[in-house]
């Protein structure tokens, strides 16, 4: 989902004073000058992608291809069929406007698992499966990803804004799993080898519906036996964003992969609608 660091420690999202819609053609949440929204537009699509660019390239050390470095946009070929969830401060004007970004995909515009982003990393064969589909039944998958936040923005505010959109676009379109890559950042396994041991033995995605990483580019992550590493260590080690995910209820695939542009090491995350905690259900219900 490369979500940048913290950015979803506390999804304890509550209403204070914003206001929804949600008729069928707009869901819009709104708090003071801060508005959350789908794109509308070539250029707000291209601002939050000039958002991308910023955090990902130019902050955190991603290495762009040439086309990428000349235009100073972050794109490639998912932007064209993809969903693109904006947040923008309606004090600026022009693309300084674009504060926050997310990128959803959802299963019903595309053609096969291929098309998703995921499948660059991931085999997500298992999502079409009998038994999966059985779960799913009349519903679909959401795909997450591409989320960032302009510096000065990076409070829970704004995620809190930007999951209350996302939790009115799920229900609307009948979305039964959220999934995506998360990212923690650096490519040496060596620093990462005790919390993905622990992700692996206590999340690991059910054998039934098991998302591996591709073949050629898996990482392993059980490097210790269940009962022979330190517990409370690999939590501390683990990444805040991923913590925020298990709190949710996800699981994770089996296997990392290494991310060399995006200087990251990539986690598989599955996340059920139906495993969400108690306290995060007025997420879908708060109407």
């Amino acid at each position: 989902m490369r979500i940048l660091e913290g950015q979803i420690r506390n999804m304890n999202i509550t209403s204070h004073n914003e206001n929804l819609s949600t008729d069928d053609d707009v869901i819009c949440v709104t708090n003071g000058d801060i508005e959350v929204r789908l794109a509308r537009t070539v250029e707000e699509i291209e601002a939050g992608q000039a958002l991308r660019y910023q955090v990902f390239f130019e902050e955190l050390g991603a290495n762009p291809s040439d086309d990428v470095k000349k235009q100073s946009r972050d794109f490639d070929q998912f932007d064209d069929i993809c969903d693109h969830l904006l947040a923008f401060d309606n004090s600026k004007k022009g693309p300084d406007k674009v504060v926050a970004t997310y990128r959803l995909l959802r299963e019903e515009v595309i053609n096969g698992p291929e098309d998703f982003y995921s499948s660059t990393e991931f085999d997500l064969s298992n999502l079409y499966n009998e038994h999966f589909r059985t779960l799913i039944g009349d519903r679909q998958l959401l795909e997450l990803g591409r989320s960032c936040v302009k510096f000065e923005y990076r409070t829970n505010a704004i995620m809190q804004l930007m999951w209350r959109f996302i939790a009115r676009y799920v229900d609307k379109h009948k979305v039964a799993y959220l999934f995506g890559c998360a990212s923690m950042p650096g490519v040496d396994i060596e620093n990462i080898k005790l919390p993905l041991t622990h992700l692996y033995h206590n999340y690991k995605t059910p054998d039934e519906y098991n998302i591996p990483a591709i073949k050629s580019m898996a990482e392993d992550m059980n490097y210790y036996p269940a009962d022979e590493y330190d517990k409370k260590a690999a939590l501390r080690a683990l990444a805040p964003l991923v913590k925020g995910y298990l709190r949710l209820g996800c699981f994770v695939g089996d296997g990392a992969v290494i991310d060399r542009i995006f200087n990251s090491i990539d986690v598989f995350i599955l996340l059920p609608i139906d495993r969400l905690e108690s306290r995060y259900l007025s997420l879908f219900d708060d109407k």
